[in-house]
């Protein structure tokens, strides 16, 4: 079965189509700038040239449209017709504690995820735009809703609840969720895969690290804890986003700036992080670590202050799940830094790791980057979102 993978934004969209059958993508591209002028289509069939369409695209209906015109397209397409495509997966950022599982959309699915818009007000709404297209031009077509929260909703209240009233909870649902849980699902069941052991008897705790970071801990097949919250912006310092901090920063700020709540939000949510400790540098860790290599101390301090974070929450995840058998490093960063993957172990230690030179330099594959000695094993798993999407949808339409 050919299954369509979309991952709608604000204003871009992430597609890819699948072969279910052989688990390898047939096409993928992405859509920019919807919504604003200068719009562009990519477009990469397997095995064929990349091709981009600067296009008018208004809204994401616009977008979808094109997308399936893409893939349908006599010349460079890879399907016949709309009927080679058996599903649509929906990746939905946000599901709150509706949904602890993937689940097959319906107008009642759609209407309880847009409750959720205030819990995830920049994504909810964007990735019911994009299920409200493709239901319009792919009425027949089954299509399943997969939840970034979903992996998460394992915790135990100890690890979601804040101190804050429990009223707050009782009333709006104010606690951790977290996010990124397709890709920690991903790389800890791959992890397990590569090693040879059973995802159930290991104590996991991947790292998922690109612009957006989070730690999980995943034990005895569930995940007990995550750094995210009740939005993104908690947990680990990451491209842009400030992470944990005193929340009378917030007060302090706005008093100091003369600032209101939400431009004071705004600074933390994009203003801050690497980007922000680095002097406005950067928030790719490719410039930070250039700019590093120079001499550059503001960016010395950005990429010491977020490996000293991984490494304090891997060490509180190891407490939580008393001991860990393997530590997984994933995404754009975590796949592709080595010297972050260095300096974050180098804290490591007290358990044991002993990093291996010549394998941490090694990029694009599933690989064990400590000695045959180290106590614990730390890996290297390139995350695959698409496929883990591909994968739930293909479980409940087959």
């Amino acid at each position: 079965m050919n299954i369509l993978v979309i991952n709608c934004g604000s204003s871009s969209l992430k597609f890819q189509l699948i072969d279910s059958d052989t688990e390898n993508w047939i096409a993928k591209g992405l859509c920019e700038r919807i919504g604003i002028d200068g719009s562009v289509i990519s477009y990469t069939p397997a095995g064929g040239e990349k091709e981009t369409k600067v296009t008018p695209m208004p809204d994401h209906t616009e977008a979808i449209r094109l997308v399936l015109e893409a893939l349908t397209n006599p010349a460079t397409g890879v399907v016949k017709n709309l009927d080679e495509i058996g599903a649509v997966g929906h990746r939905i950022v946000h599901g709150g504690e509706k949904f602890a599982a993937s689940t097959l959309i319906t107008d009642e699915v759609i209407e309880a995820i847009r409750e959720c818009n205030d819990l995830a007000p920049l994504h909810n709404p964007a990735n019911l735009i994009g299920i409200d297209a493709c239901r319009k031009l792919m009425p027949n077509t089954p299509m399943v809703a997969v939840f970034d929260t979903a992996f998460h909703q394992t915790m135990p209240p100890k690890a979601f609840m804040y101190g804050l009233p429990y009223s707050y909870y009782e009333k709006y649902k104010i606690r951790r969720y977290g996010f990124h849980g397709t890709s920690h699902s991903y790389v800890s069941h791959r992890a397990a895969e590569v090693l040879g052991e059973k995802y159930e008897d290991l104590k996991i705790i991947v790292c998922h690290l690109g612009n957006g970071a989070s730690v999980s801990a995943i034990k005895d097949g569930k995940c007990i804890d995550t750094s995210m919250g009740l939005t993104p912006l908690e947990g680990l310092i990451m491209g842009t986003r400030s992470g944990e901090l005193d929340p009378a920063i917030l007060e302090f700020i706005s008093n100091k700036e003369h600032l209101n709540l939400s431009e004071v939000m705004n600074i933390l949510n994009k203003k801050s992080g690497v980007y922000g400790l680095s002097g406005d540098l950067s928030s790719d860790f490719r410039d930070l670590e250039a700019a590093y290599n120079k001499g550059d101390e503001k960016a010395k301090l950005a990429l010491e202050t977020f490996c000293y974070r991984v490494a304090k929450f891997i060490g509180s995840y190891v407490a939580a799940m008393n001991g860990v058998d393997v530590i997984c490093f994933t995404a754009g960063v975590g796949e592709n830094a080595p010297l972050v993957r260095t300096w974050i172990c180098n804290y490591l230690g007290y358990l044991g790791v002993k990093l291996d030179e010549e394998a941490n330099k090694k990029r694009g594959e599933d690989i064990v980057i400590t000695t045959p000695d180290s106590r614990t094993k730390v890996m290297v798993i390139p995350t695959n979102e698409e496929l883990a999407i591909a994968r739930e949808t293909l479980a409940l339409v087959k």
